[in-house]
């Protein structure tokens, strides 16, 4: 599927590309709203509200902010989630990929919009950091990889040649905004969520499996 000749940098998204989605999926969408109304005391009609006021701020720099999400609600997200952090793991064989690129011949970049906080717990619960030349956070540019902000900053940091680029990500929009920017190579996540059905992205190409994206070993 890749030309490996061809590339000299791979961008990869953390959360539903390389790491299980369902953390994240339970902690907003179950944990969060549950653990909300009982710190609060507030009555279940407050859950509804509070998925709808977290789905508002999508693609924006707010809804990847720990710190934000901490002041909006008056609670201690951090420590919210650490109260789940056993779900954090790794998708399926993106390990396997990672000790892979990690011995060939690219910059291997992890491009992602969750903030500080977030990779604070991950990435000593996963050791995703051992395999990466660089980490770029959407929080420390100032823009999400909605934008096209995040790449001339990206661009700035980690200066790289689209043409010769490869971006991973389980996002549709963002993978649009690659594209955009004149990023060649670009793979979707056909099931970032192990808990999930997996799905298809019309305009862009995706993978189930990421030792279909390896080069063929000669028998």
């Amino acid at each position: 599927m890749i030309d490996w000749n061809a590339i000299d940098t791979v961008f990869l998204d953390m959360d539903g590309t390389l790491l299980d989605l369902h953390f994240d999926s339970h902690f907003w969408l179950e944990h969060l709203p549950r653990r909300y109304v009982e710190l609060h005391r507030l009555d279940d009609s407050h859950r509804t509200a509070l998925e709808t006021r977290i789905l508002e701020s999508r693609g924006t720099l707010d809804w990847y902010s720990l710190a934000h999400w901490s002041r909006e609600l008056s609670l201690d997200i951090v420590a919210l989630k650490r109260e789940v952090a056993h779900l954090i793991g790794w998708r399926a064989d993106a390990l396997a990929f990672m000790e892979w690129l990690k011995a060939a011949p690219v910059d291997v970049v992890l491009a992602t919009n969750a903030d500080r906080e977030s990779l604070g717990l991950k990435l000593p619960l996963t050791g995703l950091d051992r395999y990466v030349d660089r980490i770029v956070s959407s929080a420390d540019v100032g823009a999400p990889k909605e934008q096209p902000a995040f790449w001339d900053a990206m661009q700035a940091l980690h200066p790289f040649d689209p043409a010769r680029s490869l971006f991973v990500d389980d996002n549709a929009d963002v993978l649009a905004c690659a594209r955009d920017y004149g990023i060649r190579h670009l793979l979707g996540i056909h099931q970032p969520d192990s808990r999930k059905p997996g799905s298809s992205h019309p305009a862009f190409t995706v993978v189930d499996r990421f030792a279909s994206l390896l080069p063929e070993t000669p028998a």
